[in-house]
């Protein structure tokens, strides 16, 4: 059956049974929350971060509830490291027809004005050419498969200034042509690329925003829907995109923020 056909009214359009997704940055926060929430529609999901303690305890996780799971440590900033994520996944399961670039950091906080060089680099090296190798890498093997889906995680720092995240917000706005141009790129492969882009989601990242209950309150007035992200309000969209509910979806950047872009402020 091609994808342009109408499905049976029975067929479960979020189902990813047999799948195999690699997830970047999987061990806490909105990437391990994706990888949970794959596996339970029967993916089965490479977890990966830099302490390999962490993606043995997420993919245990996983496991106990039924999922499969495959733990690889990696730093997304060296390219030997990603290919030997690409390399233990074909080893363990022959395929890929999913990823997720979820990883990134931030190490500088504050305008661009007091940016060092070494931050710059570290954060475009990271959030943007990271995501280059591993695409480069692994689209490949899922055109091989005859297609499947891409997502990079964005930011809504892509698509607003930003006074403190100047250079993190620069590398999301590339992150998101990023995921444009893979989309025109692989399409005639079959392969579906998309970014997210998440306002505030209560995480680690992000606990310095909620943690205290008065800059909670400041924040969510912001927010039209009253109140902050979890990080499930990331996941389910993945799940789409990485779905055949997705399959008409590509090379978009899908804002989740309750609301905050649109609203504008009072």
């Amino acid at each position: 059956m091609s994808l342009a056909e109408p499905l049976p009214a029975t067929e479960d359009l979020f189902d990813l049974t047999g799948k195999v997704a690699i997830v970047t940055g999987s061990t806490r926060g909105i990437g391990l929350a994706i990888a949970q929430q794959f596996a339970k529609r029967g993916a089965k999901v490479v977890i990966s971060s830099r302490k390999f303690e962490s993606c043995e305890a997420a993919r245990d996780g996983i496991e106990s509830e039924g999922g499969e799971a495959l733990a690889v440590a990696c730093n997304i900033s060296d390219k030997a490291q990603l290919q030997a994520l690409v390399d233990a996944t074909l080893a363990k399961w022959g395929r890929i027809d999913i990823l997720v670039c979820n990883a990134a950091v931030n190490p500088h906080f504050g305008p661009l004005a007091s940016l060092s060089d070494e931050a710059y680099d570290k954060t475009m090296n990271s959030n943007v050419r990271s995501n280059v190798w591993l695409a480069n890498m692994v689209l490949p093997h899922i055109a091989e498969n005859g297609g499947g889906a891409a997502i990079i995680v964005s930011s809504i720092a892509s698509v607003m200034g930003t006074k403190m995240l100047g250079v993190y917000a620069l590398s999301k706005a590339a992150d998101s042509q990023l995921a444009r141009n893979l989309a025109v790129e692989w399409g005639p492969k079959n392969i579906r690329v998309n970014a997210i882009a998440p306002g505030i989601i209560k995480t680690y990242f992000a606990r310095a925003l909620y943690e205290n209950p008065e800059t909670e309150k400041a924040v969510t007035r912001y927010y039209p829907i009253g109140r902050l992200g979890n990080v499930d309000d990331v996941s389910g969209i993945a799940v789409m995109l990485a779905s055949r509910a997705g399959a008409f979806i590509t090379g978009q950047t899908i804002v989740v923020d309750g609301g905050t872009t649109i609203a504008g402020f009072e």
